[in-house]
């Protein structure tokens, strides 16, 4: 696997907690508008920049990716922001209630990810990778990383732990609870040591960021074929990439709420039900599932355990194993008339962060009919199905802690 080093575009350390912003994509625009408000240097202003537009503006519009240009320059402009003067890596630390796992912020190369080197889990959606693709080719940067994860090496784990030996650069704590430490590896022969074991790897995991991923990686292709002096080492060769081990890793649940019943009452809904699953109604309790093929199914104010029956998926396929694809084929195919999970508006999707009141507020709310509570994917099945080649539904894995963005920046 190819990685570069980079002179990364960071904000000075006495602004860094005020610009670091969850990502684009846990927020929606309204929520986004809230956290940034009254914060002139918060990174949602880059990249959510219809935040910083009139309410009425079509968020996809040339005119919102372009204030996402100029939103960034001006933090450039205004010294919030500066260029470290020679190629870098860094070190990316996050802990959350006291599990840590420190990432290797480099860039990936265009080609490993267009050669599938770079393995994917997940489909993407078009809407949401056009919107990304548009942000990166007009701002000519990658704003935010994506989140990697490669198989543990016990010579990166020792190099890494060398570097952390060092007081960090950016050591600061986010309302939420988790610490964010951020170390400048400047080092020739430290860089070296990284790349060099990088070299030796025969791929790495797209863990999230799928859409960003795509999107950086066609961008970098298409200026490739639009530049006829193309030599290969040009920035847009490159997109930025926080890799992690494996082994620090951890899933948390990725749920769904559908719209309607699909012309069903609840009753014939739960009849339809029967087919596929054992059914046991828990009343107003949320009910979270604690075994592979068991659900967790809120609808008209109570909470139901849902238990696949034998038949109705294959331990032994990588994909047929999947809870989601028990959801999908026994469930929203068949019963709720939904059959493309990236393109169908009637259905959304709830990270696990969120918990199960966001499930029941959504359902409550009138906004949504059903939420289903998922058991979550684990990195073996995660890596599984990337080797393999195969492709997860949408929005099957969410990983905690998030990466905050705005920590650094690559320029193409």
């Amino acid at each position: 696997m190819k990685i570069r080093a980079f002179k990364g575009f960071r904000p000075i350390a006495e602004k860094v907690k005020a610009v670091a912003s969850r990502p684009y994509d846990v927020l929606n625009s309204e929520e986004a508008f809230e956290e940034a408000k009254g914060n002139p240097w918060s990174f949602l202003n880059v990249v959510k920049p219809e935040i910083t537009l009139p309410p009425q503006i079509d968020h996809y519009s040339p005119e919102v990716y372009e204030a996402g240009k100029i939103n960034f320059q001006k933090l450039v402009k205004e010294g919030v922001f500066f260029q470290d003067k020679t190629d870098c890596l860094y070190i990316y630390e996050l802990v959350m209630d006291g599990r840590s796992q420190n990432g290797i912020v480099a860039c990936a190369s265009v080609d490993d990810y267009m050669e599938g080197r770079i393995k994917k889990h997940e489909l993407t959606r078009p809407d949401k990778e056009n919107d990304r693709k548009n942000h990166v080719r007009i701002s000519m940067m990658n704003a935010e990383p994506v989140f990697f994860a490669y198989s543990a090496v016990k010579r990166l784990d020792q190099t890494v732990e060398g570097i952390k030996k060092n007081k960090p650069e950016y050591d600061f704590q986010t309302e939420d609870g988790i610490q964010h430490r951020f170390w400048v590896v400047d080092k020739p022969e430290e860089i070296k040591t990284i790349v060099d074991v990088f070299e030796k790897m025969p791929a790495t995991y797209v863990a999230d960021g799928h859409h960003r991923t795509a999107a950086a990686a066609l961008v970098g292709n298409d200026l490739k074929k639009e530049n006829p002096d193309h030599t290969g080492q040009e920035s847009y060769n490159y997109f930025l990439a926080v890799h992690f081990p494996d082994n620090q890793l951890a899933i948390m649940d990725y749920n769904r709420v559908v719209k309607d019943l699909n012309n069903h009452s609840a009753e014939s809904f739960i009849t339809g039900l029967t087919y596929s699953f054992s059914i046991d109604k828990k009343g107003k309790e949320a009910y979270r599932p604690k075994h592979l093929h068991e659900f967790g199914m809120y609808l008209r104010g109570d909470w139901y355990a849902l238990k696949a029956k034998e038949g109705t998926f294959n331990d032994h396929d990588p994909i047929g194993v999947l809870d989601v694809t028990i959801l999908s084929e026994k469930v929203l195919k068949p019963l709720l008339n939904i059959h493309d999970l990236r393109t169908d508006k009637r259905i959304d999707f709830v990270g696990g962060m969120r918990g199960l009141k966001e499930l029941e507020r959504r359902v409550n709310s009138g906004e949504m009919a059903v939420a289903f509570a998922l058991f979550p994917v684990s990195m073996k099945q995660l890596i599984d199905i990337a080797e393999s080649g195969e492709i997860m539904p949408p929005k099957t894995t969410w990983f905690e802690p998030k990466l905050r963005s705005g920590l650094v920046v690559h320029k193409l």
